[in-house]
């Protein structure tokens, strides 16, 4: 006997699409990936899942989701680390494609991490995990 298909929303696209068009980050680049050329000095949300696991008895996705926050410099990269944080929050009851985001953690908020790749970058680093019930 099986069960209904579980249906994943596409949880980088989830933040990406929630966040992108809010106000507060009007003139930030948010997506999950960087653009051509990136060289981490253009403010930036850059959203990643990076783990987490479905909890069958309770019908719940837990991804774990990273937000790399860049600016042109450490001052202006905490900024947008905040209001980042700040929005992905707000997530809570949200419904995409049909999913729902039961709740939002932070599991560890921004911290200053360099990016060795964009040495000319100045980046934040943050976690948070979603509950997602997918549709």
């Amino acid at each position: 006997m099986t069960g209904p298909a579980i249906v994943f929303p596409d949880i980088e696209r989830l933040v990406v699409d929630s966040v992108k068009n809010r106000p507060e980050l009007a003139g930030v680049l948010v997506d999950n990936r960087p653009p051509a050329g990136f060289d981490g000095t253009r403010k930036a949300v850059l959203v990643s899942r990076v783990g987490g696991a479905w909890v069958d008895d309770q019908w719940l996705d837990h991804p774990l989701v990273d937000l790399e926050c860049y600016g042109p410099d450490k001052t202006a990269a905490h900024g947008v680390a905040l209001l980042a944080r700040s929005a992905v929050l707000t997530l809570r009851d949200l419904v995409y494609g049909g999913a729902l985001v039961v709740d939002v953690i932070e599991e560890d908020g921004p911290r200053w991490l360099p990016d060795y790749h964009h040495p000319a970058g100045n980046r934040y680093l943050s976690t948070v995990r979603l509950l997602v019930r997918p549709n």
